[in-house]
């Protein structure tokens, strides 16, 4: 007999922990969660990207077209993180 007393004592005081731990969560103000402003991303239309797809339906054809590659160079210099290289002044037949 004297070992359930204690045992009713802590049970008693675990339910009295769990009742009060209940009560406090169920009367506590959550923050609203702040709505997201940020726009959706909109990804811009590319004219390289255009290219790169009208020079990969051409299949074959494509290594000879000038505009697929100037569009691959382009492609390739973004790529590696390169600038253009300038272009060279075009020089008029006189000399």
């Amino acid at each position: 007999m004297e070992g359930k007393v204690p045992a009713r004592i802590a049970a008693i005081v675990f339910v009295a922990i769990a009742i009060t731990a209940t009560v406090i969560e169920m009367t506590r103000e959550e923050a609203p969660v702040p709505a997201s402003t940020a726009p959706a991303l909109q990804p811009s239309t590319d004219p390289l990207r255009a290219t790169l797809r009208r020079c990969q339906q051409l299949g074959v054809a494509a290594s000879s077209d000038a505009d697929c590659l100037a569009a691959w160079a382009e492609s390739r210099d973004r790529f590696l993180g390169r600038m253009p290289a300038p272009e060279a002044p075009q020089r008029s037949g006189g000399q």
